[in-house]
């Protein structure tokens, strides 16, 4: 090893320009300054901020606030939507056409719902004896006013 090639070691005092603190430590300089401490840092203290660049802050919490409220909206339908179980008698038919759908096996609207399918076909209820395109129109009204979805 070459002789006299490393610096000198110095106890340094550091001092902070921000909060104005100093401790000692070991350098090659005698004195250091820096910006920010553990004293006076925002993690270290508690007091950490939001650096709110262009309202970015604030367009994620209208986003998010948005969400909330579509969210519950989709609860509220849902809540308010009639259930499956509901009996056919309850949907104000003629009593005539309520009879021809009971003697047939229809008697709550899920029987209803699952007569006429995803894709909306008719032609099940149809083929009961009785039942016409009237009836099915008026009984798919109902059902669309009392809030289920049926394909057209």
């Amino acid at each position: 090893m070459k002789e006299a090639i490393h610096p000198a070691w110095h106890e340094a005092q550091v001092r902070c320009i921000t909060c104005g603190t100093t401790w000692t430590t070991g350098a090659t300089v005698e004195s250091l300054t820096v910006e920010i401490c553990s004293n006076c840092h925002p993690f270290y203290t508690g007091e950490q901020r939001i650096v709110d660049t262009e309202g970015r802050v604030d367009k994620f919490m209208k986003r998010l606030q948005q969400r909330d409220e579509i969210r519950s909206e989709q609860e509220r339908r849902e809540a308010e939507r009639a259930p499956l179980e509901l009996p056919i008698r309850k949907l104000d038919l003629s009593t005539r056409y309520t009879n021809i759908l009971e003697d047939n096996g229809i008697n709550v609207v899920a029987d209803v719902l699952d007569r006429l399918g995803d894709e909306g076909d008719d032609e099940s209820i149809l083929a009961i004896q009785g039942i016409g395109r009237k009836v099915l129109s008026d009984l798919k009204k109902t059902l669309r006013a009392k809030g289920y979805e049926i394909a057209n």
